[in-house]
């Protein structure tokens, strides 16, 4: 949707809406076509087009080291397998230099979380406005296509990296070890409720952080596009400055589409560390 066809507050408010598909009560189960709608649908709602780009940039991960696997040569690789190769071998060095367990899982989640962090942040440098008028060519009224500019992306990883924690704490340490772990710690048996809730907050900050810190800071750098966005049409030298600017801030933004793709993989790197430890 254009910029100048809207308020100012509507094209944002357009821009940040997701394509909700849910239950209103007048119209049973429907998209919405407002705002509004999308926020009455409520908590079982399904944000499609979130569900869509992460799916579909999950699939093109997958069937990209798929196809380097079936195409691996010991000779002269392609370029292909020398990118595969760098990539893997950046994400086992981070995994020997974070995680001093015994683990066979931990490599490929890691270059998972890694990759696809990688490519759902990566499409934050796509032009705000092009492929939302795409979709509305065939009459999609919403669309964001940055998965983790959605918390409910952003948390459902967090919370698979959390049910793998409480799984590693309990299978390493047994249900004794890990509820031992949460009440005896820093302060002793005579300091069961502070150490319970100290540890219980330390345990629980684990996933809010890991989520909200990649959907803070995408949802940041896209609100920044928008907002040079606007500057789009209304004369010459606006629309010169708007450009240079979203030129200059999408360069500065791939720093932070690597960054947090890689600091979701250390950080769930080190948490599943922490569970394989009787201390902590």
């Amino acid at each position: 949707m254009a910029a100048e066809a809207l308020t100012a507050q509507g094209y944002i408010n357009h821009h940040l809406t997701n394509l909700t598909l849910g239950v209103l009560p007048d119209r049973g189960l429907t998209f919405a076509h407002s705002a509004d709608e999308a926020s009455a649908m409520g908590f079982w709602a399904i944000h499609v087009d979130t569900m869509f780009f992460a799916i579909g940039l999950g699939a093109l991960m997958m069937w990209f080291f798929k196809k380097v696997a079936d195409n691996v040569t010991a000779g002269v690789p392609g370029p292909m397998q020398n990118f595969a190769e760098w990539i893997i071998d950046f994400v086992e060095e981070n995994v020997r230099g974070s995680f001093s367990g015994v683990n066979p899982l931990i490599a490929p989640l890691a270059l998972t979380i890694f990759v696809w962090v990688f490519l759902m942040n990566l499409m934050d440098l796509f032009p705000v406005d092009l492929v939302p008028w795409l979709a509305s060519l065939i009459g999609i009224h919403f669309l964001k296509i940055v998965p983790t500019t959605d918390p409910n992306a952003t948390f459902g990883m967090s919370i698979t990296v959390f049910i793998l924690i409480l799984y590693y704490s309990i299978k390493i340490k047994g249900i004794g070890g890990f509820i031992g772990e949460l009440a005896l710690q820093p302060f002793g048996k005579w300091g069961i409720p502070a150490n319970l809730v100290l540890e219980g907050i330390n345990l629980i900050s684990k996933p809010i952080s890991l989520a909200l810190r990649l959907f803070g800071n995408l949802y940041a750098g896209e609100m920044i596009f928008i907002l040079i966005a606007l500057m789009y049409g209304h004369n010459i030298v606006l629309s010169i400055s708007g450009g240079a600017l979203q030129l200059a801030w999408a360069i500065f933004h791939i720093i932070i589409i690597l960054l947090q793709a890689f600091i979701f993989m250390v950080l769930t790197i080190v948490y599943l560390d922490m569970a394989h430890q009787e201390h902590h």
